[in-house]
């Protein structure tokens, strides 16, 4: 039994199925502690790598974003004047500064990402690594795709 999708057949299955994925996914919302924060989307993967890798400066979260340094300073401006991230002077080096998470918002952005974080954890969870692999890569190279 072929249980394969031919090229087109996948297409239309996931024309039909992003709209309500993302659908749902907004409907998580902003934790009512940071609504007034007016957060856009840039600001959901800054924060998923503070929450999930800890401080870091700004050079290493714009390689992790793939967006310049200045880029990054200027969210990360935006976010601590704001109260949601914290920027300390390196110890070792003052020229630099690292970036976490406000401790007074910690708990609610953990909350927030981590009801997708459980969304994901239940569907990847049966597949093999290497089927893990192979989603993640399909959603990159479609990313990329998107991006002409």
């Amino acid at each position: 039994m072929n249980d394969g999708l031919d090229v087109e057949s996948g297409i239309r299955a996931l024309l039909l199925l992003m709209p309500r994925v993302v659908g749902r996914a907004k409907k998580l919302g902003v934790p009512k502690e940071l609504a007034s924060f007016s957060l856009a989307p840039r600001h959901l993967s800054l924060l998923a790598y503070l929450l999930f890798d800890g401080a870091m400066t700004v050079n290493e979260l714009a390689a992790r974003l793939e967006v310049t340094p200045a880029t990054v300073s200027l969210m990360v401006g935006e976010l601590s004047r704001q109260g949601i991230l914290d920027r300390r002077t390196d110890e070792d080096d003052r020229r630099r500064a690292i970036v976490s998470i406000a401790p007074a918002h910690e708990a609610a952005i953990k909350e927030w990402l981590g009801q997708g974080a459980e969304a994901w954890r239940r569907a990847l969870d049966p597949l093999t690594p290497e089927q893990r692999r192979l989603f993640v890569d399909t959603l990159l190279a479609y990313e990329r795709a998107l991006d002409g």
